[in-house]
């Protein structure tokens, strides 16, 4: 598989060092590689050798300078641009002092994707309360790249299996803060960026959208709840009004059996676990997590650190290897179609 030009690789970021990144990009190279499109990660040397040992993987692992050799290290071994961090972790024991390198990582695949010298970024799962502890401002990844961005963005976040895609209205906020945050213009925001994402992302000419609603039964005509009347159907209405083809907003709890999947390409839903729970219920290992709106591709496994089980050879490399197939894919349909960064 080639990526956008035939050149140039994916970058990966190294995520939490004491969690179980190293070890699913080990096995995504070790096992997937004739399959995959060609990736470097930026990580440090060492701690990627550490793990390879300690979890007895056979996997040679190539320093690079620069993007432009992961090519041809690829077929013989892992491509690695340095990274270096001060403390090598204890799986499952992060150190706050590796807060920096992990942020570094990040904002160096962002400048090297700007730079048009990798043609996506795939991240691996941080830990936000480590990266919070040492003063870190975002609430996730999301935002952070949101911000590395720059001009304003407001990140959309989409998840993807083979069949469900699922758009978070809001993110990370605590439930009781959700209606603070639920507003019309936001959901109007994610719906189209969302059908936007469709038709330049998945080659989708005609995006259908669902709308999730907020409250049991979508409100019970206000019974239930104010939402739906006052802010999820004005939405509604204003996405159709953009020519977008849209429905809702509908209850929940009957959205997402395989009759309902057929109608719709997304579902806007209205908070983070409305979204996720359906979504790991049908393919709880080969769910990626996407942001829309950013100037660059980027992806990431649908999973975190899973401190639990680092370091004993457990991980499942599966939603990685969904995650780099799918920003490969992205790339390959962008640059048949035209579509600018």
């Amino acid at each position: 598989m080639t990526t956008q030009d035939g050149r140039l690789p994916l970058a990966l970021t190294m995520g939490e060092p004491a969690g179980i990144g190293g070890e699913i990009v080990l096995k995504a190279w070790a096992n997937h590689r004739a399959s995959l499109p060609s990736f470097f990660v930026i990580d440090d040397l060492a701690r990627l050798e550490h793990v390879a040992a300690d979890l007895g993987l056979s996997v040679a692992l190539y320093p690079i300078t620069a993007p432009a050799e992961t090519q041809a290290v690829f077929p013989k071994g892992l491509p690695i641009l340095a990274q270096h961090i001060p403390k090598q972790p204890k799986p499952g024991r992060p150190e706050p002092e590796n807060v920096p390198a992990v942020l570094d990582a990040i904002r160096r695949a962002v400048a090297i994707v700007q730079e048009k010298h990798a043609a996506a970024i795939v991240t691996l799962p941080i830990h936000k309360h480590t990266l919070m502890a040492a003063g870190f401002a975002y609430p996730g990844h999301t935002e952070f790249l949101a911000h590395l961005a720059g001009n304003g963005i407001e990140p959309v976040m989409m998840l993807v299996t083979d069949t469900l895609r699922v758009v978070l209205v809001t993110i990370h906020e605590p439930f009781r803060a959700i209606t603070d945050h639920l507003t019309k213009e936001r959901i109007v925001l994610c719906g189209k960026t969302a059908a936007k994402a469709l038709a330049h992302d998945f080659g989708i000419s005609n995006p259908r959208l669902a709308v999730a609603a907020l409250n049991p039964h979508a409100g019970e005509m206000g019974m239930l709840g104010y939402e739906e009347r006052e802010i999820i159907a004005p939405a509604v209405t204003a996405l159709r009004q953009f020519g977008i083809t849209v429905a809702g907003p509908l209850a929940a709890d009957t959205l997402f059996h395989s009759k309902a999947r057929e109608t719709y390409d997304a579902v806007l839903c209205m908070y983070h676990d409305q979204a996720m729970i359906p979504l790991k219920t049908i393919d709880f290992r080969g769910g990626v997590n996407m942001t829309l709106g950013l100037p660059f591709i980027r992806t990431s496994p649908d999973h975190g650190t899973a401190f639990d089980i680092s370091g004993q050879g457990l991980a499942d490399e599966t939603s990685l290897v969904a995650a780099i197939r799918l920003a490969n894919a992205i790339t390959i349909h962008r640059h048949k179609a035209k579509v600018p960064a």
